[in-house]
């Protein structure tokens, strides 16, 4: 049976998140508290549901902490609807986010496409076609190749790849990979792409395409 976790401080959300998953067949553990989950134990989880906004640690700083050590999908849950957020939500390690209020079939929806899409090999990696992320090493390879490329030049891909077909502009990306007090310049994220597809075309992969206008996608 496909288990779940849910985190979130308020319990009616818990209750009702319980509800509806388990009409669907899933086996739902609920919590307020992240901090109360033994670390062993989740592993043990096949798609996390993690609100954002709670007091103590928060589902950013939990989500960060705890990806390099699971696999399965992890979804926010926030009010939050300001793009910034989102994107940073994004990096943070998790696959995608539900705003809140949610309906009863937007929620089961998007745990279902997840789980059917879960494809993911049992030692934190990220497979995109023929481009593969060892998560934890935070490594790329390409066709089995190891593609040498700095933090920021990783944190660039890891961002573009998990969001596949989203586009993000360079300011978004910037902020993202540099944060709001960066000295440098969003031209910086331009010389960083192209460093980038350099480095893949060396491999046989231009995975990151130009959407003129808009700024950058994985394809």
């Amino acid at each position: 049976m496909v288990r779940i976790l849910a985190v979130d401080d308020e319990e009616d959300i818990l209750v009702l998140i319980k509800n509806i998953l388990e009409k669907r067949g899933y086996d739902v553990d609920i919590c307020r508290n992240p901090e109360d989950i033994p670390e062993e134990r989740l592993k043990l989880y096949d798609l996390i549901l993690l609100d954002i906004m709670m007091p103590g640690v928060d589902g950013l700083q939990f989500c960060r902490t705890i990806r390099p050590k699971v696999d399965c999908p992890i979804l926010f849950l926030t009010a939050k609807t300001m793009e910034d957020d989102v994107v940073e939500g994004l990096l943070s390690g998790a696959d995608d986010y539900v705003t809140k209020p949610f309906g009863v079939k937007e929620l089961s929806a998007r745990v279902e496409a997840h789980l059917r899409r879960e494809k993911r090999e049992r030692h934190v990696a990220l497979n995109v076609e023929d481009v593969r992320f060892d998560l934890s090493a935070r490594e790329v390879f390409a066709r089995g190749e190891k593609v040498p490329l700095t933090k920021s030049e990783y944190d660039i891909c890891e961002l573009l790849a998990r969001r596949r077909g989203q586009v993000f502009s360079r300011e978004q990306i910037y902020d993202v990979v540099f944060g709001y007090d960066g000295s440098g310049g969003t031209s910086a994220i331009s010389e960083h792409i192209k460093n980038i597809r350099s480095k893949f075309q060396r491999c046989g992969e231009h995975p990151i395409e130009t959407v003129w206008g808009l700024g950058y996608k994985w394809k």
